[in-house]
């Protein structure tokens, strides 16, 4: 299994872990881009002994291969990149936090109400410059702007500028650190426009800036949801516990990873086979959908071999465990399916790599366009507003 989760990886990757490595799980919610898994990627890479690690975008979780006492060093060196995560058991996290998407579409809606009314007071503002308007009823209209911008970009700007922090605590940098930047200076840029009594305030922008990018969120969110990971959805035809039949004849529940080879198991109707194994006695009509995609049941007698996450329908079973919960079919069929998710191909390698080099470009962009305008004897504020133009359109 190992050997075929590495050619699925690179295509040109044969390593196979070492007998001491194996696979660890780590959920890292505060993963958005492909620059945080290159990131999460090379975290993990840099401790000692960790074999390969794979991050998966859609659910947020990152793969290793390492021995079992690297746990503790590869939570720290994620925490260290801003990337806190934790240990989880793929079977048990299914879908989204479906809080998180609350939170994107209540904010979502906010920022756009809000856009809506400050575009009205900006088009009135436009007006006036080729028309009689007052400076007293511009600057009105500057400061009714800002009471409404201002708390909106506050609340609506929350998963930019919660992300942006946890990076910058770390010392680190990620696709939220430029766009945060870009919306608190514009915001700032624009009361100072107010204060000075002077004609362009751009509250309009920066409200716009967020919308839009919050559309992108949510929708990826939505995705995400909608489009879960495959092994995590055959997660569900995991039984948790199974009744095992003990040599006194008495029954016990046990959990399915406790589950050896050659005990004897009782499936009642309308339970999932636990593991893979074999019909010692009784009938029964099993649905194999999950495993044939064919909805006609069959009939399972004495002798029938059975596989993991088959549905016993109308009959009791009593069977021999063949393999265990770990090296049963419906195992092997998600690992098989995680190790394709995690599949790299050259495109999505080529972009893993240029999304690492995107934060230090943008900055550097906007840093040189203040310090060319300068030279060129354009005022700070002027300098400043194109810098923060080049921030917003290389964030959008």
């Amino acid at each position: 299994m190992a050997t075929l989760a590495a050619d699925l990886q690179d295509g040109h990757e044969t390593e196979l872990a070492s007998e001491e490595a194996i696979r660890q799980v780590f959920a890292v919610p505060g993963m958005h881009c492909a620059g945080c898994m290159a990131k999460a990627e090379r975290a993990i890479k840099s401790v000692a002994d960790v074999k390969q690690a794979r991050a998966n975008l859609t659910a947020k979780t990152v793969t290793v291969q390492a021995p079992p006492d690297s746990e503790g060093p590869i939570l720290a060196a994620l925490d260290a990149v801003g990337l806190p995560a934790t240990s989880i058991d793929l079977t048990l996290q299914i879908g989204e936090d479906a809080q998180t998407g609350r939170r994107l579409l209540l904010a979502l809606a906010v920022a756009g109400f809000a856009l809506m009314n400050v575009m009205l007071l900006s088009v009135s503002v436009w007006a006036g410059l080729v028309s009689e308007m007052e400076e007293n009823t511009r600057m009105l209209l500057h400061w009714v702007s800002a009471l409404i911008a201002l708390p909106t970009a506050a609340y609506a700007g929350q998963p930019f500028y919660s992300s942006a922090w946890a990076a910058l605590k770390k010392r680190q940098m990620n696709m939220d650190v430029p766009i945060s930047i870009g919306v608190i200076l514009t915001n700032l840029a624009s009361v100072l426009v107010a204060i000075r009594g002077g004609e362009h305030a751009y509250f309009d922008a920066a409200l716009m800036l967020l919308f839009f990018l919050l559309i992108g969120r949510y929708l990826d969110h939505l995705m995400r949801a909608r489009t879960a990971s495959a092994a995590q959805q055959l997660a569900k035809f995991q039984a948790r516990e199974a009744t095992q039949i003990k040599s006194d004849g008495g029954r016990e529940i046990i959990s399915v990873d406790a589950i050896a080879p050659g005990m004897r198991l009782a499936i009642a109707p309308g339970a999932r086979v636990p593991v893979d194994c074999r019909v010692m006695r009784g009938r029964s009509d099993v649905d194999m959908a999950m495993v044939t995609g064919e909805s006609v049941p069959i009939g399972a007698r004495e002798g029938t071999e059975l596989l993991s996450g088959m549905l016993n329908i109308d009959g009791a079973l009593e069977v021999e465990a063949m393999a265990s919960a770990e090296n049963s079919y419906l195992a092997d069929l998600m690992e098989m399916m995680q190790a394709a998710e995690h599949a790299k191909g050259r495109l999505v390698s080529l972009a893993d790599r240029v999304a690492r080099a995107y934060a230090p470009v943008v900055h550097t962009l906007s840093a040189a366009a203040f310090l060319l305008w300068l030279a060129l004897g354009a005022g700070w504020f002027e300098a400043l507003m194109i810098a923060v133009a080049v921030l917003i359109i290389t964030c959008t």
